[in-house]
This record gives C-alpha cells, structure tokens and sequence, in this order.
C-alpha cells in the first residue's frame, strides 16, 4: 500500500451536473501517489502548512484511473456545511490540497460481485470499471440509483465498458419516470428502471446471488437497508463490504 503524500491541487474544471451535484478535476503539483481503485483522497480547501496540523478536510473517492495519476477527480454532492462550503468556493483556478491514497474498500477477485451504487456512491466504483480489461472471466453486476437521469455520472465509461465486457453488467434505477438516455456512447447501453433500488429490484438480475460478493456505496440509509435486506436473504458478512466513511 502507497504511503499517503500531501499535495497542493490546482482545481482545472468544474463539471456542474444539477441538483448540487459537481465533478471536480483537479492538476496535482507531482504525480499522486499510485493508488487502488476505491481508495480515497482527504480535501481541504484551507493553505497547508507542512510545519503544522493537517486542516478540515473531507474524504472523496477517487474518481479516476490509477493510470492517470497526473490529473484525479473527485465528485461529490452537496449534504452539509463543508460541501457548501465548496460549492460556493471552488472555482477553476483555485488551489486545493489533498492527501492520499487512504482506504481498503477495494475490490477482489471473485466469481460474482455485485456493485450497488447511490448517487456519487459510484465514484468508489470508477475507477475499477475504468480499468476492466475486454478479456476477464469474472461476473460484474453494477446497479446504479439516482434522482434523476442528469445525475447519472461516468454514463459513457460504463456504457462502453457493458458493450466491450461480456462480464460485466449495468442497470440503472431513476426515480422519476423520465428514461431520457441522453449522453448514451458506443456500446451496450445499461437498462433503465423507474425507481428506487432495492435488493429486491436487482436480485432477480444476479446469476448466483447467494454466491455473490457484494460491495455497497452510497447515502447511509441506502447502506444500511441493503445490508439488512441482505443478511435477511442469509448473505454471509464476510460477503458484504461497504464503503462507510461518508
């Protein structure tokens, strides 16, 4: 594991997606360190000073590839003051710092797993799924649940990587009933469903879902219904990680 390094940001694009719900891309002074995909980043918006103590900060997954260390992204959605604080603050041109790479919530080798996802839940996801290979014997099932279909990120990673990957499967659940799949690329784009997801929208659509591994991100309350729902279906702990710093 790479030992995490301090380093001063320039913030190089905003990407507004509605609902205060941004992507940030962010153009480190060096390199950051090499991480694995679900690790996250702390941010500060306050000067460091290397003399001194670490400042508030708040941990995003990193969005991005491994292989491109020279240019992370984060995203996230605004809940509560320090994200306020960002959305009022951050601009292209502002200086940031990070410290990196944190985190165990990265995925393993399995048969079956399942990537359940809420809202920016699935920056923790990303970067796997950037780095699938087009030739993997593994069974990957991504479920995706947002408000609203403007709130769907990384759509045109995941629409390529479900028509290159046999392997690999996504759906996407929407709250509202406007399917509107703009934004869709090349490939085999993920079905849509109207609502919430649940263990029980998404466990018909695993092949061996006793047999699956299953990796949760997203709010809190999605977290914790899904773990019950399925230690309810006699899924073993050990089989059920979660992604729990939010």
């Amino acid at each position: 594991m790479a030992t995490p390094q301090k380093l001063r940001c320039l913030v190089n694009k905003i990407t507004d997606h509605g609902d205060h719900v941004y992507t940030v891309d962010l153009a480190p002074e060096r390199p950051v360190p090499r991480f694995k995909p679900g690790q996250f980043l702390h941010l500060t918006l306050d000067d460091y000073d290397p003399s001194g103590f670490w400042p508030e900060s708040r941990v995003f997954s990193i969005a991005s590839s491994p292989a491109q260390r020279d240019h992370p992204k984060i995203a996230y959605s605004v809940k509560g003051r320090y994200t306020a604080r960002m959305e009022n603050e951050l601009t292209p041109g502002s200086m940031v710092w990070v410290k990196l790479p944190y985190g165990d919530f990265v995925i393993q080798d399995a048969n079956n797993v399942a990537l359940p996802a809420g809202g920016t839940g699935i920056t923790a996801f990303i970067a796997f799924i950037d780095g699938l290979s087009n030739e993997f014997h593994n069974n990957i099932f991504l479920a995706y649940g947002v408000r609203k279909p403007e709130l769907l990120l990384y759509r045109d990673i995941i629409a390529a990587k479900a028509g290159a990957n046999n392997g690999f499967h996504a759906s996407y659940f929407v709250e509202t009933d406007d399917k509107n799949k703009s934004g869709s690329t090349k490939g085999q784009a993920p079905e849509f469903f109207t609502g919430f997801l649940s263990l029980d929208a998404i466990w018909n659509q695993l092949k061996n879902p006793q047999e699956t591994t299953y990796y949760i991100a997203g709010p809190p309350a999605m977290i914790q219904a899904l773990t019950g729902n399925l230690l309810k279906k006699n899924i073993s702990p050990e089989m059920i990680k979660v992604d729990a710093w939010e």
